[in-house]
């Protein structure tokens, strides 16, 4: 191992080179460059192999990262990817769109001793597109189908996860989707330039290859009820994510050209798919030539300014109610932001919307930060009399999301919703008060990671099992 391994002293941090600023604001195209064999093998030699690893520790799916690195670092790729996706139905996505900075990276043992942390992601990234282009990626094969099935409404990653373990296992699984592509937001919501739409399109094919069934363009309580699907299948996931954005009650509210960022970046990304959009073509949803400003924090208002940028805006202006030490997105996203442009107006909280008809001003308080909140983030506190303007040809929220009313929707008022909206389940099970109607993802936890999304479709996928060979014991003591 010495020889392979703990280089962290000799050889420096290196991530992927990433395309020039002018190149990249011009196109949707990935930035980082991919990495080349020998520096992937380089970089995987600088981890520490420690005893205690936390970056594993800090992996939501618990990924055998110290394991695959060194496999990396060994040129024994096929089993890296091996061991990698034991853990992970997407590494290909983990490795491009997760925040290793909050997560594996930034809780890196080498990273801690001031030594650069290991590029965890960009590995994990090569090994399983070097693992796709060598064709080591196969669909599953059942040797003996199961007869009982499993609904799954959503395509998103939980319900993507959740079928491909379930069709491991040899049950029938039909995977049911409002969107007429499966991804949900891997497709609609995060933008090319982090996560190229053939890298989603390219494993759901793979699924569609394995047996697993898609109905798209499907809703829940228009095409059929809950109940209804629930008489079709021994067993129902709802993985439905959360979409309803949230509102910024504030005189204007109303005025034209203010969108919430989920309709921004579908828009977009339906374009980039070839589809026809009317309000991106009519100019109502494209930023070229606009005063852009986005209201919000998280990655998903990172994703906004930086589309906004690549559809040619005037300006891009985001605003955050915190500092840049409190912003709830990646470091890495800001500072990519940063890079192409955009204008952070830190400390400051939209007062009121000023315009005729449509967007034209926005009259902002400045914020100061007072002892920590509930969440350990200092509490923002508007500054008297301390308002300015900014001018706005268009406004994007971006303040999260809250989950849809399911119950009311899917015509199944018995189903139980926790004091947040979301799903109501036993927290070991993952069932629902509705006996065989199981909850994953973002439904349950509200607005969170893909990463979480996809550990909550393959625990589900183990209760699933665990309810439907009970229930297929109790039928034979009947039978």
């Amino acid at each position: 191992m010495p020889k392979k391994m703990l280089k962290f002293v000799d050889i420096d941090k290196e991530n992927p080179s990433k395309r020039e600023v002018i190149a990249r604001k011009e196109d949707f195209n990935e930035i980082y460059k991919e990495f080349i064999n020998s520096k992937a093998k380089e970089q995987s030699s600088r981890c520490s192999q420690c005893g205690v690893p936390f970056c594993q520790v800090h992996c939501p799916l618990g990924n055998n990262i110290p394991d695959w690195l060194k496999l990396t670092a060994e040129g024994r790729l096929l089993e890296a990817y091996e061991l990698s996706q034991s853990t992970n139905n997407m590494p290909e996505v983990c490795g491009r769109i997760c925040p290793q900075d909050r997560l594996c990276e930034g809780n890196c043992v080498i990273e801690q001793s001031g030594h650069g942390t290991v590029t965890i992601g960009s590995v994990e990234k090569y090994i399983t597109e070097n693992a796709w282009e060598k064709g080591w990626v196969k669909p599953i094969k059942v040797k003996k189908e199961k007869k009982q099935s499993i609904g799954i409404v959503g395509a998103g990653p939980a319900g993507l996860a959740a079928a491909e373990e379930l069709r491991k296992l040899g049950y029938k699984v039909n995977i049911y989707d409002r969107y007429d592509r499966p991804g949900g937001l891997l497709i609609y919501g995060i933008p090319n330039f982090k996560l190229e739409k053939h890298v989603v399109e390219r494993r759901t094919k793979l699924l569609r290859e394995s047996g697993i069934k898609f109905t798209q363009n499907f809703e829940v309580g228009r095409d059929l009820t809950l109940d209804q699907l629930r008489e079709k299948h021994d067993a129902i996931l709802i993985a439905t994510g959360v979409y309803k954005a949230r509102q910024i009650e504030i005189p204007g509210n109303n005025l034209k050209n203010i969108f919430p960022a989920m309709e921004f970046l579908t828009a977009s990304n339906k374009k980039g798919l070839g589809d026809k959009v009317s309000l991106f073509d009519d100019g109502t949803l494209n930023a070229e030539g606009k005063d852009i400003v986005v209201i919000g924090g998280g990655d998903t208002a990172m994703d906004c300014v930086r589309t906004a940028v690549r559809q040619n805006a005037k300006s891009v202006k985001c605003l955050y109610r915190r500092d840049k030490e409190n912003m709830p997105g990646s470091a890495r996203e800001v500072a990519n932001a940063e890079e192409e442009g955009v204008k952070f107006v830190w400390l400051s909280s939209p007062k009121e919307f000023l315009g005729k008809n449509k967007i034209e001003k926005i009259i902002v308080d400045k914020i100061k930060l007072g002892e920590p909140d509930e969440s350990g983030r200092r509490k923002p506190d508007i500054q008297e009399n301390s308002e300015f303007t900014i001018k706005a040809d268009m406004v994007i929220k971006s303040l999260g999301f809250d989950p849809e009313n399911l119950p009311k929707l899917f015509n199944s008022e018995q189903l139980q919703i926790s004091k947040w909206g979301t799903l109501k389940t036993n927290f070991d099970t993952m069932e629902t008060n509705l006996s065989g109607v199981f909850a994953a993802g973002d439904i349950i936890r509200g607005a969170s990671l893909v990463v979480w999304a996809i550990k909550d479709g393959r625990d589900a996928a183990v209760s699933i099992k665990k309810f439907l060979e009970k229930k297929e014991i109790n039928e034979r003591k009947v039978a």
